[in-house]
Parts: C-alpha cells; structure tokens; sequence
C-alpha cells in the first residue's frame, strides 16, 4: 500500500496572534496548546506508520528553527523546500506534487497547515483515512469540519450527495467563503455545511493534472521551481525565477472550487485553527471562573478571560470579564475577546509602536512617540523638517536610518522638544546635538525629573554662615 506523505505548510505569519507571534517567529513555531509548538504537534500526528516522511514548505528565515524543531522530536523530513517569495497554497502545494510526482507518480499527499490544533488524533486518523479511500478513486478530498456555532471567521463547504464506493465521503455542492452572521446560523440550522479546514488529501499527480487545467501558470512555475532547485545543506530551495513567475491564489480558489472531482470528508477531531486569541480560550483549560491562564498571573474578580503572561512578566487583573490580555516583556495586548477575530486592525496587523523591520521592538526614547498614519506618504518629509526647525539637524535621523527603521511608517516625534536632544547613547557614544532649549541637559540619571525642582535648588538662597 502507498503511503501516504504529508506536505505541511510552515508560510503564515499568525499576524492576529501578535504580539507573541512575529514574522521571525510566528506562531507555528510556538507552545500554544501544550508543551510542543504547533508545527512539532503537527508533524508528530502524521508520524505513524502509514505515513512517509514530511515534505516541510517554508520561508528561507525560519529553516534553521523549523530543522531544529523537527531535530527534537524525532522526525527526519523528506524535503524541507525554502519559497523564495510567499506565493499563497497553490504554489507552495504545487512544488511538493512536482518533487512527489518525480520520485513517485502514485503518490499521495496529506496537504496540512502546520499551525493547527487537533485535540482527537483517533479521530483525525480515522478522517485520513476515509480520504485516503476517497483519493484512490481520483478524488480530491477536502476535510470538513462538523460546526458547533455560527463563526463568521471560517469559509464553509456544502455537503453534497455521499460518493458511491467511499463511505464516509461525499461530493462537494459548493464554497462559501466567510458568512455574515445570520447566514452562518442558517447554515448551522440546515445541517449540511461544515467549516473549511484548509486541509486537503489526493493524488499529486491528479493534482497537477487539475491545477493544469485551471491554472496552468501556477502547475508550469511549480514544476519549474522543483527542476531547477538546488540542495543547500539539509534544504532544497526552489528555483526563484521561476516559483516568482506564479500566481498567488489558495487550492481553494486555484482547483478546489472548479474542479468536478472534488470530494469532502465531515470529521469532527477537536480541531482550531488558532486564528485568534479567543481561539486559545475555547480550546483551554478553564479555572472555575472560566479563565485560560498561563504564565505568571494573578487574578481577582476576573472572569471568562484568556490571560498569558511571558518572558518573566507578572500580569494582575482585577474585576475584568472578557477580555485577552497578553503581556510579553515589551509589549502587552488587552482586548475585548469579542474583538479578537479584528486583531489590531481589519486589514492586518498594522506596524505596532517601536517594531523594527526584523520583527524584534524596542521602547520609546523620553520625549518620543512613534507615530504610524497609513496613506500619510509625506510623514518622513514633515518630520525632517520638523528636526531642521528644532535644531536637530540631520544626524538624527541618519542614525535611526542606520539602524534599520523604516522612517516613513515609524517617524520619531519630539513631544517636548524644550528638553533636550536625543541622549549619547542612542548616537553610539557620540556627544548629543548641542541643547538650544531654555533648560540645561540634566544627568542620565535624573534626566527623568522635573526640570523646576533643579532649578528651584539652583536658585534657593544660600544658608547664613552666622547660623541665624
């Protein structure tokens, strides 16, 4: 019998997890829901006999982590393919059909986010292997989740008549992507639709053979990206050109949603995508007041929160229902836990204060704020000449550029520019601009202070030598 081989996509940001998932560590590579991170729980699941070792799909930052990752747990993957640029599932899914189809044309692939949870691995074996029956009839098996509410954050399959020869499979009469509330109850109450999972099972070959159909850019710069890859140490990295040269669109929109051979397979394994911070409360362990609490926290009067603590931060609530709180050692998050499918923003994570372009933070400087106004094209030039016209000259702001911050988005606003310039130690140990401002600098040590209460002792009269 052909094994089956997972291909886990390690791509995604997690950007409405921040701030403890960021784009260097975003949060696949994270102990979310036990002790391993998502990717390791992930690949752990499909570790079992009837399955072949992991394709891994990744960025070219994150492989070292990701290896070391895998390294820890005992699994030695079949490929771990770098993307040169992020391109969305089609490509990536592509690539690893061209590398299965080259070594082995009757293979086939368990296609898997790798940072999802599942709670009931029995259950989610048993699905696999339904699809897997499913597949070797020439389907292409999507799994779909049985709902349990209304969510408006999830797309929707509707369950078509059952497949003759596959039990436990039935054809797929549409996709809905994300409903509006009062479509989701109805579809809830109708009893025939399930969530999208985003986790897909069938023959590579009849994959491409499909995604040629329909999308023949993406199967060409697939194939294209496998012919021309070149092996770095334990990494096999596509080929730029030609992976570039695709489409970005999902295997929903690339094959799924055109395809008549599209089949789903209801399963109910204890599954989350993670997609959000309430997401980490539902799947929790819950205190008798229903709170999820992990790290060093200390509650009082607080309910139905989902409160984290990390890095050595202690985080305290009191009389709080609802909400998100997540403290990390520079930057802490409090949300309503109604709100936490938004995030930060309705159309992402916007640059949070003080993020440099890596990924890492760093705090505001005394008598700096960080101000981030999108569509405002012309916020560095303001702030230069907002620098020329107090004195700061161009240093400033040429220091900052060295360091990597991206001016036009991060700009440095003075809020009291009567204080003082910027301290040495922001110019690498250079002298500070020269102080044109009606108070004198003030010592590193006490540059915090009100500036009156030094001035009041410098012009205090002295004390009479007499003693009366």
């Amino acid at each position: 019998m052909t094994k089956i081989c997972p291909v886990i996509l390690s791509g995604g940001a997690g950007t409405r997890l921040w701030p403890l998932s960021r784009e260097l560590y975003p949060k696949q590579l994270l102990p979310l829901a036990s002790h391993r991170s998502l990717l390791q729980d992930t690949a752990g699941r499909v570790a079992g006999a009837e399955f072949a070792a992991p394709i891994v799909v990744c960025n070219e930052e994150h492989r070292f982590v990701i290896a070391e990752q895998l390294r820890q747990i005992g699994i030695s993957p079949r490929a771990v393919m770098l993307e040169p640029a992020a391109r969305n599932t089609a490509p990536a899914v592509a690539a690893a059909a061209a590398f299965l189809v080259r070594e082995d044309p009757a293979s086939l692939m368990l296609v898997l986010p790798s940072d999802h949870v599942i709670r009931d691995e029995a259950a989610f074996r048993a699905a696999v292997a339904t699809g897997a029956a499913a597949a070797a009839t020439g389907r292409l098996v999507t799994f779909g989740i049985k709902p349990t509410s209304p969510e408006t954050g999830y797309g929707y399959i509707q369950r078509g008549p059952a497949l003759p020869g596959s039990a436990g499979a039935y054809a797929v009469a549409r996709f809905v992507e994300k409903p509006d509330l009062a479509t989701a109850k109805a579809y809830l109450a109708e009893g025939t639709w399930l969530w999208n999972s985003g986790m897909f099972l069938f023959p590579a070959r009849l994959f491409l053979e499909e995604l040629t159909r329909f999308e023949p850019a993406i199967a060409a710069a697939g194939q294209g990206a496998i012919e021309s890859a070149r092996t770095d140490l334990d990494f096999l990295r596509l080929d730029d050109a030609a992976f570039k040269a695709a489409p970005s669109k999902s295997i929903d929109y690339a094959v799924m949603e055109r395809t008549t051979r599209a089949a789903v397979v209801p399963a109910d394994p204890g599954w989350s995508d993670v997609g959000a911070w309430s997401a980490l409360w539902d799947i929790g362990s819950r205190d008798p007041a229903g709170n999820v609490v992990s790290g060093d926290v200390i509650t009082l009067d607080t309910k139905d929160a989902y409160l984290r603590s990390v890095d050595g931060a202690l985080l305290a609530t009191i009389g709080l229902d609802n909400v998100v709180i997540v403290a990390t050692r520079d930057v802490i998050l409090a949300m309503d836990k109604a709100r936490a499918q938004r995030g930060l923003g309705a159309h992402g994570r916007p640059s949070p204060v003080g993020q440099l372009p890596d990924g890492r933070h760093r705090r505001a400087l005394p008598g700096e704020a960080h101000h981030r106004q999108a569509g405002r094209e012309d916020l560095a030039a303001e702030a230069q000449q907002a620098r020329r016209a107090l004195g700061c000259g161009e240093r400033h702001g040429t220091d900052h550029a060295r360091r990597g911050f991206d001016r036009a988005a991060r700009e440095h606003v003075r809020l009291y520019p009567a204080r003082r310039s910027a301290p040495a130690r922001e110019h690498r140990g250079r002298p500070p601009a020269p102080d044109r401002s009606a108070v004198r600098q003030l010592s590193r040590r006490r540059r915090h202070c009100p500036p009156r209460r030094q001035l009041r002792a410098e012009v205090a009269p002295a004390p009479s030598s007499s003693g009366g």
